[in-house]
C-alpha cells in the first residue's frame, strides 16, 4: 500500500494511492454524463479544449495517463 506523506490526500479516502496503472474508481452520481476517452480523442494522441475563452490541451501520454495542460 502507498501513502503519501505531504499532506495530500492526492484524492483519494484516507490520502492512499492506488496501486501503480490502476485508475481510482470514481462514485457519480446518475445524472454526470460519462464520455470515454476513445469517443473524445478518435485515433489521435490529444484534444484542444474551449473553456472560457481559453484554450486546454488533453492529452494521452505513452503510458496511457491524460495530462491537462492550459
Amino acid at each position: 500500500m502507498n501513502h503519501r506523506t505531504d499532506g495530500d490526500a492526492g484524492g483519494t479516502p484516507g490520502g492512499v494511492l492506488p496501486p501503480e496503472g490502476n485508475a481510482v474508481s470514481l462514485s457519480v452520481p446518475p445524472d454526470v454524463p460519462v464520455v470515454e476517452a476513445s469517443t473524445l480523442f478518435g485515433s489521435h494522441r490529444q484534444v484542444v479544449i474551449g473553456h472560457n475563452g481559453c484554450r486546454y490541451v488533453l492529452r494521452i501520454t505513452r503510458h496511457g495517463k491524460l495530462i491537462l495542460n492550459k
